[in-house]
């Protein structure tokens, strides 16, 4: 069994539908598990509706264009297929019915009941477009199987409830070969049948998810990118093929910022081994890169990750005593509290620092800390973070830039800039 994960931009429309199609044509003898994300933009316009209906506006006019879009793309690329197009229509009658009913009062619990459509959509589209053309598959609802906790926007896995769940829904059907199951990314549910989500880009974390319990032989990730760079081409020159790297790396890449793979895809793949390919779905002949448990290309390229919009917090105890244990607990709790993500931390002798990123959530944290310690901040900073460095790269990078805030380990240098 083979695990592919098709993001929103290989079907954000029926060419890219069609695509996919031809892209699993060139694995028609294996078994697979097909896991699609939204298509396109779905996902953007779908959190529009979820804050409207937070703010108690009228958001039916939203929903007008998306149902036209998703009508048209499956007549496209499965003409005559009723059944589908009232699958369809019954799904969109699900979010009309959850905007009349108006707000829960849970802003995190709403939204997750209308961005998680956009997923149930796609993957209806994908399912009948392959049938249509006679590459025989079924549509499976994540949700049989992905339980999570109730958190909401980003939900924990229970393992043990998932693979128990597995073994009931899932792997009779995954013992009846040839197996193609279509299925969605980024969206769970909890033990009392409410929709949560992953977090955004969660769809990698459910390929892995479904990989863990079938024992898959591998996880493919389908991008309109080669393959997994040193840095992002569209804002470095020069940039250059990881062909090779290991799950360590990536997962380091991943918690400083890199974009091509979640933060919590390769735990699950580590444990079981199952090594992870990222590929072009529009060259099927580019190499793309390799994750797996080999180290011994980690090194060869420096890779480095450019985070903006950073905010650099400064907090001091109003007495000047020093930054001790019980300062650093009180911070951490009302950081945790805010689920307001640090991305670097540093400490002297009576200040504590930290880089998060400029939200609303942060400005609000900024203000709420402030009731206890004095607290200084810049904005519009940038985190620059760069793997396996050396002296001529970090030169070139920090090149006519301020430097706010430096570290260094052996293996990695990051720097606040402005």
């Amino acid at each position: 069994m083979k695990v592919f994960k098709f993001g929103g931009a290989s079907v954000k429309d029926a060419a890219g539908v069609r695509n996919v199609a031809e892209v699993l044509k060139h694995f028609a003898l294996g078994d697979l598990l097909i896991v699609v994300s939204a298509m396109g933009k779905t996902t953007n316009a779908l959190e529009l509706l979820a804050w409207d209906l937070a703010d108690g506006r009228d958001a039916m006019e939203r929903v007008g264009p998306l149902w036209e879009q998703h009508r048209v793309v499956l007549e496209e690329v499965a003409p005559g297929d009723g059944h589908s197009l009232h699958e369809l229509q019954a799904q969109f009658e699900r979010l009309r019915t959850l905007l009349r009913n108006g707000s829960s009062g849970s802003v995190d619990r709403d939204y997750d009941q209308v961005v998680s459509l956009g997923e149930v959509w796609s993957t209806l589209i994908v399912n009948a477009h392959l049938r249509h053309v006679g590459f025989a598959s079924e549509w499976f609802d994540a949700r049989q199987v992905v339980r999570t906790d109730g958190r909401h926007r980003s939900a924990n896995v229970d393992w043990p409830a998932c693979e128990a769940l597995a073994r009931v829904h899932l792997r009779p059907l995954a013992d009846r070969p040839p197996v193609r199951l279509v299925t969605q990314g980024f969206i769970g549910c909890t033990a009392d049948g409410l929709t949560t989500t992953l977090g955004r880009e969660g769809s990698d974390f459910s390929a892995a998810i479904f990989a863990y319990l079938l024992d898959a032989e591998s996880v493919t990730i389908w991008k309109d990118v080669p393959g997994m760079f040193n840095a992002d081409p569209k804002r470095f020159l020069d940039t250059r093929l990881l062909s090779h790297i290991s799950y360590r790396e990536a997962i380091e890449l991943s918690y400083f910022g890199a974009s091509v793979i979640h933060p919590r895809t390769l735990q699950p793949l580590q444990r079981k081994q199952i090594p992870l390919f990222v590929r072009s779905f529009s060259d099927l002949s580019a190499p793309g890169s390799t994750i797996d448990d080999r180290s011994e290309s980690d090194s060869l390229i420096p890779s480095f990750i450019l985070k903006p919009a950073q905010l650099l917090i400064s907090i001091t105890p109003r007495d000047l005593s020093f930054i001790v244990e019980e300062n650093l607990s009180d911070i951490f709790a009302r950081f945790a509290q805010r689920n307001v993500r640090i991305d670097l931390m540093q400490n002297s002798a009576v200040a504590f620092s930290v880089a998060v990123d400029d939200s609303p959530r942060s400005r609000r944290l900024i203000e709420e800390l402030r009731a206890d310690y004095e607290v200084r901040y810049n904005e519009g900073c940038e985190l620059l973070t760069v793997r396996h460095y050396d002296d001529a790269t970090l030169e070139r990078l920090t090149s006519g830039r301020e430097v706010l805030l430096e570290q260094r380990s052996r293996a990695t240098a990051r720097f606040i800039l402005k």
